[in-house]
């Protein structure tokens, strides 16, 4: 399904180490199931060469982890960023969190990535193998002779599907074509929710956070919670870590880590990407970046390193409060 070849990454990966140009590589290896890729780091060509994976399964945005990894890495790291990614990889070095000169990025074509939750909807439970076959994956599972064949278009990631750009806008080198910033739908969901009656949106918002289970997933993933110190961390903040002990506390730290986030959230979609409990979580910031682009025009956080955004700019021409009404 992907443009770009894994044989392709690896080869050039490789000749980058083997070259000094970089004394380490950030990427994807297997993890525990086919469907589970993991971030990880490569110092040598022969580990990258066998365990070096780019697939329908690697999905998880590599930026965030440049944080700590530019850190305890010597040298400069060589980082693979889907087009979606590079929006991050911007907005984290707008936010002045990691050295850009210790980062070689690598821009990489996407055409979607799978999501198990969709593929599980249409095979069952009890997969046991995923292989991929063009524009369809071969799913095996435990209790079939035969794998059932699955269109890689009808298993998108939501945020795949309703992605919003092909095109890289950071990278130090490209490996295959650039895209074009895309039209989507992706608001569609919110203007649904938008149009319910206040006890309708507190009725679908309550059955979706009540099966938090606080596992702090969607915050440790999320390219925009880059805080030293989480207020959630904090001892003497009253929800340190807590469990949901009440209808009001689970909301409580879904709401805050959206406003946290208002104005910097690319809507990457990884908060809802991680959550086991597959709450769509998305949809909070999305609604917020929504309401961004009604009340200041249109705004893509990421999209330029640098760029001021409206939540942290002035102008006379600014709304005020009462003007939404």
């Amino acid at each position: 399904m992907q443009k770009v070849t894994q044989e392709a990454l690896i080869s050039r990966a490789a000749s980058l180490l083997e070259d000094r140009a970089v004394s380490a590589v950030f990427g994807w290896r297997r993890g525990e199931f086919d469907w589970d890729m993991t971030p990880a780091v490569f110092t040598a060509a022969e580990d990258i060469e066998n365990n070096f994976i780019y697939n329908d399964f690697c999905g998880a945005n590599l930026s965030k982890y440049l944080l700590k990894i530019t850190r305890k890495t010597d040298g400069k790291i060589l980082v693979f960023l889907k087009p979606c990614d590079t929006y991050s990889f911007n907005q984290l070095l707008t936010e002045h969190r990691f050295d850009r000169e210790k980062v070689y990025a690598i821009g990489i074509p996407c055409d979607g990535m799978a999501d198990i939750h969709h593929i599980r909807e249409i095979t069952g439970d009890g997969i046991a193998k995923i292989e991929a076959d063009g524009d369809n994956l071969l799913v095996h599972t435990l209790y079939d002779d035969e794998p059932k064949t699955v269109s890689c278009k009808e298993v998108l990631a939501e945020r795949c599907v309703n992605c919003k750009s092909k095109k890289h806008v950071a990278y130090d080198e490209l490996i295959g074509e650039d895209g074009e910033v895309t039209v989507s739908d992706r608001f569609d969901e919110v203007k649904r929710l938008e149009s319910m009656t206040a006890d309708e949106r507190f009725a679908f918002w309550q059955g979706e956070l009540s099966r938090c289970i606080r596992c702090n997933a969607c915050r440790d993933a999320c390219p925009a919670c880059t805080c030293e110190v989480c207020v959630f961390d904090n001892p003497k903040s009253g929800v340190e870590n807590k469990a949901p002990g009440g209808e009001f506390e689970e909301k409580l730290f879904h709401i805050i880590r959206a406003f946290h986030v208002a104005g910097r959230c690319t809507d990457c979609g990884e908060c809802s990407r991680v959550c086991p409990q597959n709450i769509p979580l998305h949809l909070l910031n999305r609604k917020v970046i929504s309401d961004i682009n009604t009340f200041w025009g249109d705004y893509q956080a990421g999209e330029e390193e640098g760029q001021r955004g409206p939540l942290v700019s002035f102008t006379f021409d600014d709304m005020e409060p009462g003007d939404h009404a």
